[in-house]
C-alpha cells in the first residue's frame, strides 16, 4: 500500500470542523482528492487518520480540483454521506470561493449564466467549454479588492459543474492567476500556482440547529497577491 502524502499528524492538523456526522478538511493545493487513472498520491490515502474511533475512514461528499485549496467536506459514515449527497445535489450548500484574477470583471458584482460542456481534446485530455448544449451553470461574483492589475473576487457557484468557477472567470474576461487551461495569461502568470481557494461552506444539516459554517484561511501561495488587492 502506498505511503500517504501527509502524515496522520499533518492530516489531523488540517481539520477545520468535526462532529459525529461530518468532517471539514482544509485541502492543500496541488494534491488530488482521489487517485486518477494513472494513480499517484492523493488525499483519500490520508483518510485513515480521520476515523476517530469509527470502524471505517470518512469519504468524500464532493470534490475540489487538484490545484484548489480550502474547505472539503467528508461524511463519516453511510448515513451522513447520504444526507450530504441530498444537500449538494439539491443546491442547498452555500459555497464561497476566493480567487485572484488578472484584470477585472465588467462590474463590481454580478451573476454569470454560461452552460458548460465537457469536450475531449486531440491529445486525449479534456476541458470544459461554454456551449449552449452544455449543463446549466451559474455563478455570482463580487469584487473585494483590486491592485496592480489584479482583482480579488468572492465567487458563489449556484451549480456544481466541473471547473465552473475557473471557466466563468475566464468568460468574464478575468482568468484566475495561475490558470493553466482557461483564458489568456502571460507565461509568467500561467506558471504561478492556481489562485483559487474554497474559502467557506455553509451546510444546513439539521432542521433544529443552525447551519454549520466553516471557513479556511487562504493558502500561503495566494497571500502576496491578496495583500496587493487589499487583504489584511
Amino acid at each position: 500500500m502506498a505511503k500517504p502524502p501527509l502524515t496522520p499528524e499533518e492530516t489531523q492538523a488540517r481539520l477545520l470542523y468535526r462532529d459525529g456526522l461530518i468532517l471539514v478538511l482544509d485541502k492543500p493545493a496541488g494534491l488530488p482528492v482521489h487517485a486518477g487513472p494513472g494513480g499517484g498520491p492523493n488525499l483519500e490515502q490520508c483518510f485513515d487518520a480521520l476515523r476517530f474511533g469509527l470502524p471505517a475512514p470518512p469519504a468524500l461528499a464532493h470534490r475540489l480540483d487538484r490545484d484548489t485549496s480550502g474547505c472539503l467536506v467528508l461524511g463519516r459514515h453511510r448515513k451522513a454521506l447520504s444526507k450530504l449527497g441530498r444537500l449538494f445535489q439539491g443546491g442547498l450548500v452555500d459555497k464561497t470561493y476566493w480567487a485572484v484574477v488578472v484584470g477585472a470583471p465588467p462590474q463590481a458584482e454580478g451573476r454569470i449564466e454560461a452552460p458548460l460542456l465537457k469536450t475531449t481534446r486531440k491529445d486525449g485530455g479534456w476541458r470544459m467549454l461554454v456551449d449552449p448544449k452544455g449543463q446549466p451553470a451559474a455563478t455570482t461574483w463580487r469584487v473585494l479588492g483590486r491592485g496592480d492589475g489584479l482583482s480579488w473576487l468572492e465567487l458563489k457557484p449556484e451549480t456544481g459543474r466541473t471547473h465552473q468557477v475557473r471557466v466563468h472567470c475566464a468568460e468574464l474576461g478575468c482568468p484566475i492567476l495561475g490558470e493553466p487551461m482557461y483564458g489568456t495569461l502571460s507565461p509568467d502568470q500561467r506558471q504561478q500556482p492556481l489562485h483559487l481557494h474554497a474559502r467557506g461552506i455553509v451546510l444546513p444539516l439539521s432542521k433544529n440547529k443552525p447551519p454549520i459554517t466553516v471557513t479556511a484561511e487562504p493558502p500561503e501561495h495566494m497571500r502576496a497577491a491578496l495583500k496587493v488587492c487589499g487583504w489584511r
